[in-house]
């Protein structure tokens, strides 16, 4: 089955769909809701102009998930980020609405390095194994297995004597 439906209410469901692990992923690289929101956006005016044809639903899932790396990659390197000086240095995690729970780990998470952070995000919250990952990433499998043992030792340093309720 290929799917290939350009109708308003063919992309109004796969935003629906979608949308919030685009986000969610999006905001895991970039840290920022505004930022996040306009990796959102990218990654949907791409679809919509794509003449992409999609085997299965999975294939559409792994396209996305692509498209928003690829576009937060292009955000993270681009001459404008780099220029700009933030009046000051906030975290302010508290925007993250598609994000439910924000707890020690959430924040833990978010301060490992962006790759760390990637490889997390997509093996815990959308549950792909580390071959997917890897595809995804164009990084060699042991590569995506290292960057998980880096940051869960990471994490279980940063929390020690944190009581999660399991």
């Amino acid at each position: 089955m290929i799917i290939n439906n350009t109708s308003d209410d063919y992309i109004e469901k796969c935003f629906l769909a979608h949308a919030n692990m685009i986000y969610r992923l999006a905001y895991a690289r970039t840290k920022n809701k505004h930022d996040a929101d306009d990796i959102l956006q990218e990654v949907f005016i791409r679809f919509m102009t794509s003449n992409t044809r999609f085997n299965d639903e999975e294939h559409m899932k792994a396209w996305f998930i692509r498209v928003t790396i690829n576009c937060s990659n292009t955000y993270l390197k681009s001459s404008w980020r780099r220029r700009i000086v933030a009046m000051e240095e906030v975290k302010d995690y508290k925007h993250a609405i598609y994000i439910e729970e924000k707890g020690d780990l959430y924040y833990a998470v978010l301060d490992l390095p962006i790759k760390q952070r990637t490889v997390i995000h997509l093996f815990y919250n959308e549950d792909y194994s580390t071959k997917e990952i890897a595809e995804f990433l164009d990084m060699k499998e042991g590569t995506v297995r290292s960057l998980l043992s880096r940051a869960r030792s990471t994490l279980r340093k940063k929390l020690q004597g944190v009581d999660f309720d399991v």
